[in-house]
């Protein structure tokens, strides 16, 4: 049975049981305590024993012995702050890669996710505001809506090269670099976009400014960017952006794979750094007014950002086999 503290109404008939000098096994069979607790509360406040007195001391030894939170620390709450609000690193990624890093001080994701749901980085304007969720918005968002799996494609069709069944197992196990997986990222309605190229082994990102969606436009930017890098195959998925597919391959010698129309899960690793790439550009986004410059700065951020599955490691780390101090 776990130990009860002395309330204010116990205090008060203590109180009230010595002043009439009444002795101390008396007072405990009184109250229902034992009598050493008896005795503990008085020596405590021996002198002029008072009820609101003894409380108060009660409470202060109370707040002294809890455990501080860890966030209590400045230097690791700001830490923790540049990162999640700055760097858009999740609870995890932070986590993990300060104990990569043998950060003195320790933090569970967990932690930190309490925090934010707390709204320890909320604004002082968030926390006024009754409808601002605060700093909890930096999430990221789940439950975005899926078409069916079992849903029959009936648009026009791309003439495909290979389906991904036919992809060569060590890109289907992420055992090389040069496995890249391919999407377009719309801003406005038919204006400029981005051109995302994932690789599936270290995550790493290449991403272009492109002035329209056009195939010309995206056959033109994939041989420019891909012609110097390891490359060995192309997943993309199967937007007419990527109908002319035919001449990446002449021109650069790798074979594309295409998944089932609206099977956005065999692109697994494109579609979780579009989704990273959202929180700088959100859906409606005017792509006109970013820079290639602008833009390169992002995804350096997102190259810089650790992992889970990469052990904490960044995806440029795994990419350039280097390791880079972040924190």
């Amino acid at each position: 049975m776990s130990y009860i503290h002395l309330t204010i109404l116990e205090r008060e008939k203590i109180y009230l049981l010595t002043s009439q000098n009444v002795s101390l096994r008396k007072i405990a069979a009184t109250i229902g305590r034992n009598v050493s607790t008896i005795s503990r509360e008085l020596k405590r406040n021996h002198k002029d024993y008072s009820p609101s007195k003894a409380q108060g001391a009660y409470k202060k030894r109370r707040k002294k012995s809890r455990p501080h939170k860890k966030l209590e620390n400045p230097f690791l709450f700001i830490t923790v702050v540049c990162l999640f609000l700055g760097k858009h690193w999740s609870p995890e990624q932070i986590a993990g890669r300060l104990k990569l890093e043998n950060y003195p001080i320790s933090i569970s994701y967990r932690t930190i996710y309490r925090a934010i749901y707390a709204g320890m980085f909320d604004t002082p304007a968030q926390k006024r505001s009754t409808g601002n969720r605060g700093a909890r918005r930096k999430l990221r968002h789940k439950g975005k809506p899926r078409r069916k799996k079992n849903k029959v494609e009936t648009r026009g069709k791309l003439r495909i090269s290979h389906h991904l069944s036919e992809r060569p197992k060590e890109a289907n196990e992420r055992t090389r670099l040069g496995d890249f997986e391919a999407d377009t990222v719309a801003g406005k309605l038919n204006q400029e976009c981005l051109l995302t190229l994932t690789d599936r082994k270290s995550r790493y990102l290449i991403c272009r400014k492109l002035k329209s969606r056009t195939s010309a436009q995206v056959n033109a930017e994939l041989i420019e960017v891909l012609k110097d890098k390891q490359l060995e195959s192309i997943t993309p998925d199967r937007g007419k952006e990527f109908a002319g597919h035919a001449k990446i391959t002449a021109a650069l010698g790798v074979e594309f794979y295409f998944p089932e129309p609206h099977h956005p899960w065999d692109r697994g690793t494109n579609e979780n750094t579009n989704g990273l790439l959202r929180e700088y550009y959100p859906k409606g986004y005017d792509l006109g007014k970013v820079t290639q410059e602008e833009l390169q700065e992002v995804v350096a951020d997102l190259n810089t950002r650790p992992r889970k599955k990469l052990g904490y490691r960044t995806p440029a780390e795994v990419w350039l086999s280097k390791t880079l101090h972040l924190v």
